[in-house]
């Protein structure tokens, strides 16, 4: 072969090489700009989808929030009224709890997964999930919305097996010649030798409203300075108090739950009790730390009309049983809406009226306990207040068996019970016009605060 086809062929390759590399690259640079063109694609259809927002992550999660406390209430309720070893409580349980549990995941899982990844294809949602999640939501309406129309069907009763302390129920009759003059039936005047314990005595007592001299609240804290029982006294001339007390009406055996209060568990009780009855087994056969506050600027028809509220609460709850409700209709709030039908607007809403603890607080606030209490006018603070109406080391030591022992009548140890918490509380008189009282409990209030 010559040199020159020699070179010829080695030229012509050289050139085949130099063609292939090119369009090798050309090649690959389409395959780039495609690749390119499908990001920016991409990119901009994602741009165009709706991005979840933080109002829309509040709404998913105020929504996931509502549906668990619904379903907490409803199993709360349920668990209240059957009772915790019941075949249908826990029936109902893992009915709830599954139709919820699928719910949730079928409906929210996908917005968690989204918002914890941001992965564009956690987005898409097949039809037969949208369809899942409106047959879940209807399901559990409709479910919740029975377990509502149950609730609320349940009566309180009369007739259950109740302790003995709450067994009876106090009833009055007017005389027909004289309307102040009151008698009222199954007036407690139980002598208590423990907490548990007692000789049960039901009285029959009549008194004068023309007599009444003034109002007691008593505040007996059980669990803490937040919670108390709330009592109230109404004084006589020349006759010793009588106390009532709005409390659950317990079956034997039963104990109270602050939490089973709010489902319909217990029926309301008005109890009409002697102090040394009522207010001893507090502070002595239980230990509970009591306090009696002497209510201030009052005038006698306030009392009276005060007094014919709890006659009216015995009628209602005498022809129809109701519900005790731990927020609504407790020991402390029935008073104050009775007491403020009485006084108006010098006893206004405020938040201590559930916070039972704080009423005390409360009353000094708005003028109901006296400022300067004593002739000397030296002002009294609160915690003089606390300190000075402390009826425990007062009550220490009374003998609540006396009348069982000697000649002591039931009646004459009542007394002596109520004059001795009483010790060192100076007692108020009634105000003489409304003008006085409004005035007075004025300057009490800001000399308060």
């Amino acid at each position: 072969m010559s040199l020159r086809s020699v070179f010829s062929r080695l030229l012509s390759s050289r050139s085949r090489s130099r063609l292939s590399d090119r369009r090798g690259l050309e090649s690959r640079g389409l395959e780039s700009l495609d690749l390119k063109r499908e990001i920016s694609k991409n990119s901009s259809s994602n741009s165009n989808q709706p991005k979840s927002t933080w109002r829309q992550r509040l709404v998913t999660f105020l929504i996931a929030v509502t549906l668990l406390l619904s379903a907490l209430w409803l199993l709360l309720a349920i668990w209240y009224q059957y009772g915790i070893s019941s075949v249908l409580t826990w029936l109902a349980t893992i009915a709830i709890v599954g139709i919820l549990a699928e719910l949730l995941s079928t409906r929210y899982w996908d917005t968690v997964t989204r918002v914890l990844h941001s992965d564009s294809l956690s987005n898409r949602k097949s039809i037969s999930k949208n369809i899942a999640t409106k047959l879940l939501i209807g399901v559990y309406g409709a479910v919740w919305l029975v377990g509502l129309g149950w609730f609320f069907s349940i009566e309180p009763k009369q007739d259950r097996e109740w302790m003995a302390e709450v067994s009876q129920r106090v009833s009055y009759e007017r005389d027909a010649t004289n309307s102040d003059l009151i008698t009222l039936t199954n007036v407690r005047n139980f002598d208590w030798q423990t907490e548990e314990d007692a000789t049960e005595h039901w009285e029959t007592r009549t008194i004068d409203l023309s007599k009444l001299s003034g109002v007691d609240v008593t505040n007996s804290y059980w669990m803490g300075p937040l919670i108390a029982h709330t009592l109230v006294s109404f004084r006589f001339e020349d006759d010793r108090p009588l106390a009532f007390s709005f409390e659950i009406r317990k079956e034997d055996g039963e104990s109270f739950s602050a939490l089973a209060g709010f489902f319909r568990r217990y029926e309301l009780s008005l109890i009409a009790a002697e102090e040394r009855d009522i207010i001893y087994t507090r502070s002595n056969a239980r230990g509970e730390q009591v306090y009696l506050f002497p209510i201030s600027n009052l005038q006698q028809h306030e009392v009276r009309s005060l007094f014919e509220s709890y006659l009216t609460a015995a009628d209602d709850l005498n022809a129809k049983p109701a519900w005790y409700n731990t927020l609504l209709s407790n020991c402390t709030n029935i008073i104050f809406y009775m007491a403020r039908i009485v006084s108006g607007d010098r006893l206004p809403w405020d938040y201590r009226i559930w916070v039972s603890g704080w009423l005390p607080n409360y009353l000094y606030d708005v003028g109901m306990l006296d400022a300067a209490p004593e002739k000397d006018n030296q002002p009294w603070s609160m915690n003089t207040w606390y300190e000075r109406t402390h009826i425990n080391p007062k009550a220490k030591g009374f003998d609540n068996q006396n009348n069982l022992k000697s000649s002591v009548s039931r009646d004459e140890n009542s007394r002596k019970f109520s004059q001795q918490i009483r010790q060192d509380i100076p007692i108020p008189a009634l105000a003489n016009s409304q003008a006085s009282a409004e005035a007075k409990a004025k300057s009490t209030a800001q000399a308060s605060n």
